[in-house]
């Protein structure tokens, strides 16, 4: 599964989720069986070829309507901004649809 978050910076460690439009680098995180296999850093979301299963956005009110049109699952995390943070939140199932 591939999981697409917006960051400040290509840190695994000590980047962190940011708005869509603030994005300096985007993070696929490859996860497999709950572990995260692989992560890999783009300077735009256009240059990822790979088909992506879910974005995780920052807030409600992001602009999500490409991912949506792509078919691509949109969770918010609220509160957590690390890639460790959103990927346990993702696994345990604490990350919120979108409202609509």
């Amino acid at each position: 599964m591939l999981i697409l978050l917006p960051m400040d910076s290509d840190d695994t460690q000590e980047g962190r989720l940011v708005p869509v439009l603030e994005a300096k680098k985007w993070a696929v995180i490859n996860a497999e069986e709950g572990q995260i296999v692989e992560i890999n850093f783009y300077d735009t979301k256009e240059e990822i070829t790979d088909w992506i299963e879910v974005v995780v956005v920052t807030g409600d009110y992001e602009p999500v309507q490409d991912f949506m049109e792509q078919q691509i699952m949109v969770l918010v995390a609220h509160t957590q901004r690390s890639i460790d943070d959103v990927f346990e939140a993702f696994l345990f199932k604490e990350l919120h649809d979108m409202p609509f």
